[in-house]
């Protein structure tokens, strides 16, 4: 499998990151330039309100709206949390790490959080959940610290390994190599990327983060409430950290600074891919150079095209999201109506899981198949969407077959569903259906005209029209145009243009420059 990333960076806009797998775009990342409240972002909170009922708090992070901590978020040690947090402001504590810090007891898990925080507390806390809709940031107390092959968890001494490593050989190799270089009270869990790499590889990446840990203790101590301590690295770099492999072949970035950036941290995580890194130089649009604007468009919408034939409708609610499958043009007999099914609910399953990364769709998802009469045919389009959502990096949960003939996933949601606006509004009507009247065209054109030979006294002037306006300006032996000339003394140049539409009009002056009105 051929990976490739392409990377749009406009100043308007932000960073948008594709994905592509075999030249088809699987993922779709767009990074504002001003978001400041993005997965991992460490805060310096105060609690605001404390809500019994729900056995969680609000949060004042900085964000419109408090932000959601529920009792379950708060972490094992939270206590001893909230005690660096309170001798690191008192200025009483020195150490960058947590050596001679004596651990709190873990909190009960069936406790209460009014039993463990109080209103005006300060607590750091961890994005877990982008703000979406109406709702603020969702967050967690219990801190980690992502690196490329480890995670590094404060006031924990528990090694984790990443179940997807399945040797127990690999497995006890790299708990022993984590073990003999952590520091005390710090936990580490071991990613998958981990595999096989070697103890200076580990180490690196392991001081990496303990350097990122003592800077969150420096800035704890100054910062004030509600900002940021820490801040998670850019959504391009965090996409690199998680997923790059040697199956990457290109990485094409059009913006200069950023493409130093994207090398940097390349060469520094995996120097032999360095040279994959690509600085894009020619006029034409990236994505539309690589292909990527065209699947975009034709990725999202209502309705998605499959390639033979049939089509999927997708539907959004507050609640979750409905996908149904439409055989369409596709004909079968009766014989093989069933075999078709099958066929017809596989393509749609293969789409379907690009769909949900591509789009970021979170929450609950019902897919309505092509209904299989066969119980062999239904296990198999399970077992086969399963095999098609393997290589979703987010959380999910897919459910057998219900007797209807639905299938439905639950899918982690960490941030706003990505939309991408596939229609485009009528340049004539504006999007209302209506234009203006064509018999006040030339009362509109002669009018603008007056204005910019009497009032601006500009010269040399150029009218672009549809080619059936130019026409009708420029016909007859007095035409139109020529009664311009005797009337304002100046000879008009008419250039038709097809692309306008009918009772679109602008004007140039001498310099091909338009003339603002």
């Amino acid at each position: 499998m051929v990976k490739e990333l392409i990377i749009d960076s406009t100043p308007d806009k932000g960073v948008t990151i594709a994905l592509l797998q075999d030249k088809q775009l699987v993922e779709l990342n767009k990074e504002q330039a001003d978001n400041n409240f993005a997965v991992g972002d460490i805060y310096l909170g105060r609690i605001k309100k404390i809500m019994p009922g729900l056995n969680a708090a609000f949060v004042d992070v900085g964000y419109e709206k408090d932000a959601f901590l529920h009792y379950l978020d708060l972490g094992p040690q939270v206590q001893s949390l909230l005690k660096l947090t309170r001798i690191v402001k008192n200025g009483s504590y020195q150490e960058k790490l947590l050596n001679s810090l004596k651990l709190e007891k873990d909190i009960d898990k069936a406790g209460k959080i009014s039993d463990i925080l109080s209103r005006n507390v300060l607590l750091p806390v961890q994005i877990a959940k982008e703000p979406i809709s109406t709702k603020g940031p969702r967050l967690s107390s219990d801190l980690s610290i992502a690196g490329r092959f480890v995670v590094l968890v404060p006031f924990s001494s528990a090694v984790s390994i990443s179940k997807r490593i399945k040797g127990s050989a690999e497995r006890n190799r790299l708990k022993k190599i984590v073990e003999s270089i952590k520091p005390p009270n710090f936990g580490v869990i071991i990613r998958t990327v981990s595999e096989g790499k070697g103890v200076d590889e580990l180490e690196k990446d392991l001081l990496d983060l303990i350097s990122k840990w003592e800077l969150f203790t420096k800035r704890l101590k100054s910062v004030e409430p509600a900002q940021k301590v820490l801040g998670e690295m850019d959504r391009a770099s965090t996409i690199l950290r998680d997923i790059l492999t040697d199956e990457f072949t290109h990485i094409h970035v059009n913006d200069y600074a950023l493409y130093e950036e994207v090398k940097s941290y390349v060469q520094e995580i995996s120097p032999d891919l360095e040279k994959i890194v690509r600085l894009y130089k020619h006029k034409e649009p990236i994505f539309d150079h690589f292909g990527v604007e065209k699947q975009i468009k034709a990725a999202f919408g209502k309705t998605v095209n499959l390639q033979g034939g049939a089509y999927l409708v997708i539907e959004h609610t507050e609640a979750l999201h409905v996908v149904d499958v439409n055989s369409g043009n596709r004909i079968a007999s009766k014989e093989n109506q069933e075999e078709n099914a099958l066929l017809v609910n596989k393509e749609a399953a293969k789409e379907i899981a690009r769909q949900l990364r591509l789009r970021d769709m979170g929450g609950i998802v019902v897919i309505d198949f092509i209904d299989m009469h066969k119980p062999a045919n239904r296990k198999e389009l399970y077992g086969f969407l399963k095999e098609c959502m393997a290589n979703d990096r987010a959380k999910h949960t897919i459910l057998p077959p219900s007797k209807f003939g639905l299938v439905q996933i639950t899918r982690q949601r960490v941030r706003p569903e990505m939309s991408v606006v596939t229609n485009e509004k009528c340049p004539a009507c504006g999007g209302t259906g209506e234009i203006r009247s064509s018999i006040v065209l030339l009362d509109d054109i002669e009018s603008n005209l007056s204005y910019i030979l009497q009032e601006q006294n500009e010269k040399g002037i150029t009218l672009c029209v549809h080619p059936y306006i130019g026409a009708y300006i420029k016909s007859g032996l007095f035409s139109i145009r020529l009664k311009w000339l005797f009337k304002y003394g100046k000879w008009i140049k008419v250039k038709t243009v097809s692309s306008y539409h009918l009772t679109q009009f602008r004007f140039f002056n001498s310099k091909d420059e338009e003339i603002k009105l």
